[in-house]
């Protein structure tokens, strides 16, 4: 599915009457808000409070302006609902009595689902994720790590079997969390040493839960066990270092990190995509593979489509379309000259215009 009519605004900047440009989900996957209703003074109350701090909105000078989706809305639908329900029953299962014999068909299934979506669009490029509450984190994160995990694998050339291991393994990769305390799990404050060491632990429950399940790979199991180790040793649950992290295990690591630092959470909000970049670009070599991460930054969208931009000329304009050969360079809509004063729009190709650079997010 895409979005028209939509321009990218801090909450702040959004004045009660405006419409939703693009529907708006719990963190359980279901429509929230959805495309078309009104931004009520109350409505942007609320969603600040629920920690909701960037909306898509229509906007006449935007109104061509189409936002990519990287799957469709079914998918996505489906997929979260899946997570949620076995998620929620192995959460409610204290003891860990229950089994769950088709949880590997399942999740496969969803993965191929993914992966069909993905491959019928030309040059996927990773977009920014769907806007959230932040009731419950861990669902969406599962999906979102799972989808941006496949663009990175096809872009990489794995075969279609290994897709769909690196596809389970990345869905899959924190269910271990489910046998993490709800008061640890979902805590908005810092973690103490203790709970922080209960929640390390969720590698370890994750491997053990997927190892000897029908349908899952074991490459899936390595997936969940090794994705916080880091290429320095510095990482958990083994402190494993280099070679000795499977290659899978060093992608999720990328998408893992990038996909927390760019969503909302209770105690914060969440970063832009470039923002995030540049801090996994910090770790380059230390706790990230450079390789991977080069493949990761040629295919994410560093400034999302609707998002109002300064230039290095001063000028003032909204992203409207992220070339997926150049995705640094996105092309902008110029709205406002340097001195801040509306002119008529037109557009600047920052891939044509190299002497041209995005300065700055506007009114961030």
């Amino acid at each position: 599915m895409e979005w028209k009519f939509v321009r990218l605004l801090s909450i702040g900047q959004i004045q009660p009457g405006m419409k939703l440009g693009k529907r708006i989900y719990s963190e359980e996957g279901l429509t929230l808000l959805a495309e078309g209703a009104e931004l009520t003074a109350s409505i942007l109350r609320r969603l600040e409070k629920l920690g909701v701090d960037m909306l898509y909105v229509q906007d006449k000078v935007t109104d061509d302006v189409v936002v990519p989706e990287m799957v469709t809305d079914e998918t996505r639908r489906q997929a979260i609902k899946q997570i949620r329900t076995v998620y929620r029953s192995m959460i409610n299962d204290t003891m860990g009595r229950i089994s769950y014999p088709h949880l590997g068909y399942n999740f496969r299934k969803m993965t191929e689902e993914i992966l069909n979506d993905l491959g019928s669009r030309e040059d996927v490029l990773i977009m920014l994720g769907d806007i959230h509450t932040t009731d419950h984190y861990l669902y969406t994160h599962s999906f979102n790590v799972c989808l941006y995990t496949l663009t990175l694998g096809m872009a990489a050339g794995y075969s279609r079997d290994d897709l769909f291991t690196i596809g389970m393994g990345s869905m899959l990769h924190d269910i271990g969390k489910t046998r993490i305390s709800p008061k640890v799990l979902l805590k908005s404050g810092k973690l103490t040493d203790e709970e922080f060491a209960e929640m390390k632990r969720h590698t370890e429950y994750g491997f053990a839960i997927l190892k000897d399940e029908p349908f899952v790979p074991l490459l899936a199991a390595h997936c969940a066990f090794q994705h916080h180790e880091r290429l320095d040793g510095s990482g958990y649950p083994r402190g494993i270092a280099g070679s000795e992290i499977h290659d899978f295990a060093k992608w999720i690591a990328i998408t893992d990190s990038y996909d927390a630092m760019t969503t909302n959470r209770v105690y914060r909000s969440g970063m832009l995509p470039h923002q995030a970049v540049d801090i996994l670009y910090g770790g380059s070599c230390t706790q990230y593979d450079q390789r991977k991460l080069e493949v990761f930054r040629d295919k994410v969208a560093l400034y999302p489509v609707g998002l109002t931009v300064r230039l290095s000329t001063g000028e003032t304009g909204v992203v409207t379309r992220v070339p997926s050969k150049t995705p640094n360079r996105p092309i902008v809509r110029v709205i406002e000259d340097a001195e801040g004063a509306s002119i008529q729009p037109y557009e600047v190709d920052l891939s044509q215009h190299l002497s041209v650079m995005v300065d700055r997010i506007a009114n961030r």
